[in-house]
């Protein structure tokens, strides 16, 4: 038995390594995909976020996102210049952004609707094997964000 270090800790025996390569490679199978709607990975995500939610504020929207407002921001401006979304200031508080739908931005939701079906075609998981994984990755990400 090879009792190196670098046996030890290989790079294919650490669970991190298969997670990182196994995101890059989910979100390298969107580009496709979302480039016809001509959004990004993250932006798809905001999106979502907001088909779902809207109106939601930037720090509401991070949440949900696991995103502080210095990446947020700069993504919600490119959504709103895209004629997405608008931002405006609460009526509250001027130092909060309230971020809501555009008609084009609702409209684009039914464009998307094929989106993970497409995605899950792609990955080949069984819906078994799918909720698994998801329920994995959101015990590692609660477990982390603690």
């Amino acid at each position: 038995m090879d009792n190196k270090p670098s046996a030890i800790i290989g790079v294919e025996k650490q669970v991190c390594f298969s997670l990182y390569s196994a995101s890059n490679a989910v979100i390298r199978a969107y580009r496709p995909i979302l480039d016809k709607l001509g959004l990004t990975y993250l932006q798809y995500m905001a999106m979502i976020v907001l088909w779902q939610h809207a109106p939601l504020n930037v720090k509401e929207i991070g949440h949900k996102l696991h995103l502080d407002s210095g990446t947020l921001t700069p993504l919600l401006r490119r959504l709103e210049d895209k004629g997405l979304v608008t931002r405006t200031r609460s009526e509250r508080d001027e130092r909060v952004r309230q971020i809501s739908l555009t008609e084009q931005g609702r409209a684009l939701e039914a464009q998307a609707l094929d989106v993970p079906a497409d995605i899950a075609c792609r990955v080949k998981l069984s819906a078994e094997d799918t909720l698994a994984l998801k329920r994995i990755c959101d015990l590692v990400n609660a477990n982390l964000l603690e």
